[in-house]
C-alpha cells in the first residue's frame, strides 16, 4: 500500500509517539503477567501498572487513584457518562458530542440535547430534571473549545477529553472525564478513565473481581504504560509543538477562505491547535478525500457521508454550517511547514477539477 506523503488525519489517530515506542517494547518482556497475583511476575506487572496510572496522573494534575485504565476511549466514555447519572435523571448532551456520548445517552433511554451555536459552542441552560450532564472539553470535528465552567447546573458533569488529553491541561469542572491514548500518540486499545474523589460514580456494567471496578476487564500493561510515556512527552513539548501548530493552522484556515464557495467551521481563537474542518460548496466529501489522498494528502472528511445515505455531520448540521464536502484537517507532532505548503497548493486544483467534473 502507498504510503501518503504527509498524513493529516492525527485527530482520527496519531501516530506512535518514539516514546510510547520505546516502552512498549520494553514492557512486554515485564509486563504480561496478571497484576492481581502475588508472584514475582504479578507483582512485577502491578508495579508496571501503579507507575503507569501513577505517570497519567502526573501530567493530568489530578491523583493516581482517579485513574483508571479502560480497553478504549469509547468504553471510558460509556462507563463516565453512565456511571455518572442520577437515577431516572436525563443524561444531558450536547448536541455536538462524540457518537459515543450520544450512544450511551440513548442506551440509558432518556438522552436530552442542549443546542449550540454557530462555533458549536454549547447553551449553558441546563434542563432541571439532568441526571448527568456530558459535554465535551473540545470538539472533534472542529476544534471548538467548551467553557464548562458557566453550564448551569448542579448535576454531575461528564467531560469527553478525548480530543483535547494531552493537548491541552484539563478543564477545572468535571466530576469524570475520559481520554483515549490514540489520539495522543500512545498505542491503540487504552482508554482512560478518571473519576474524581468523592463523585457519586456507580459501575453500570456487570463487574468482575478485578482490583479497581472501573476497569473494563485485564488491564493490557505493557499498553498502559506505553501511553502513560507518551502522554508525559506530549506534555513536556506541548507549548512548541502547539505553537508550532496553531501558527500552520492559522495559515490553513486563511488560504482556504479564499477558495470561492468554502466555509471554514469552528471557533478560530478558541480552539484545539492543530485541527480545522472546512466545507466546500457543490463538493462531495469523500470524492475530496479520495482525489487528496491520490495526491499524497492524507485527510478525513466530517460529512460522514456514503453513496448510499448521504447523510451530513451530525456536528455541523447541529451548528448550522454548511456539510456539503466536508475536510477534515489534523496536524501531528512532526507535520512541518512544506507537508501544509503541498497541501494548500494542491486543495485548490482538487477543488476545482471537481466542480468541472460536476458541470461547474
Amino acid at each position: 500500500m502507498r504510503k501518503a506523503a504527509a498524513y493529516l488525519d492525527s485527530a482520527s489517530s496519531e501516530p506512535l509517539h518514539p516514546a510510547a515506542r520505546e516502552t512498549l517494547l520494553a514492557a512486554y518482556d515485564r509486563g504480561y503477567a496478571d497484576p492481581r497475583r502475588l508472584h514475582g511476575a504479578g507483582r512485577d506487572a502491578r508495579l508496571l501498572l501503579d507507575n503507569a496510572r501513577a505517570v497519567v496522573a502526573e501530567c493530568l494534575e489530578v491523583r493516581p487513584d482517579e485513574v483508571t485504565f479502560t480497553p478504549s476511549g469509547t468504553d471510558a466514555v460509556h462507563r463516565g457518562v453512565l456511571g455518572l447519572r442520577r437515577r431516572a435523571g436525563a443524561v444531558v448532551h450536547g448536541a455536538v458530542e462524540h457518537s459515543s456520548v450520544v450512544h450511551a445517552a440513548t442506551w440509558a433511554g432518556a438522552a436530552r440535547e442542549l443546542p449550540v451555536d454557530r462555533l458549536g459552542r454549547v447553551h449553558p441552560a441546563v434542563p432541571a430534571d439532568a441526571g448527568v450532564v456530558a459535554v465535551q472539553s473540545a470538539n472533534h470535528e472542529v476544534g471548538t473549545l467548551q467553557r464548562l465552567t458557566g453550564l448551569d447546573s448542579a448535576a454531575p458533569l461528564f467531560v469527553d477529553a478525548c480530543a483535547s488529553m494531552g493537548r491541552l491541561p484539563l478543564p477545572d469542572r468535571w466530576d469524570a472525564l475520559a481520554g483515549s491514548a490514540h489520539k495522543w500518540g500512545g498505542p491503540a486499545g487504552v482508554g482512560v478513565l478518571v473519576v474524581r474523589k468523592g463523585a457519586r460514580w456507580a459501575n453500570p456494567f456487570p463487574g468482575d473481581d478485578r482490583v479497581d471496578e472501573r476497569a473494563g476487564g485485564f488491564e493490557n500493561v505493557p499498553a498502559a504504560l506505553a501511553a502513560a510515556a507518551a502522554l508525559r512527552a506530549v506534555v513536556e513539548e506541548r507549548d512548541r509543538v502547539n505553537t508550532r501548530q496553531f501558527a500552520l493552522v492559522d495559515r490553513i484556515r486563511a488560504a482556504v477562505a479564499r477558495i470561492p464557495d468554502v466555509e471554514v467551521a469552528g471557533d478560530p481563537v478558541d480552539r484545539l491547535p492543530h485541527l480545522v474542518t472546512f466545507s466546500c460548496l457543490y463538493v462531495d466529501g469523500e470524492a475530496l478525500v479520495t482525489e487528496l489522498d491520490k495526491r499524497g494528502y492524507g485527510v478525513a472528511s466530517g460529512s460522514a457521508c456514503t453513496a448510499s445515505t448521504l447523510t451530513p455531520s451530525r456536528v455541523l448540521e447541529a451548528m448550522g454550517v454548511l456539510t456539503h464536502g466536508n475536510v477534515r484537517v489534523s496536524l501531528t507532532r512532526d507535520t512541518t511547514g512544506e507537508d501544509v505548503d503541498g497541501f494548500l497548493a494542491a486543495l485548490p486544483e482538487v477543488v476545482r477539477d471537481l466542480r468541472a467534473e460536476a458541470g461547474l
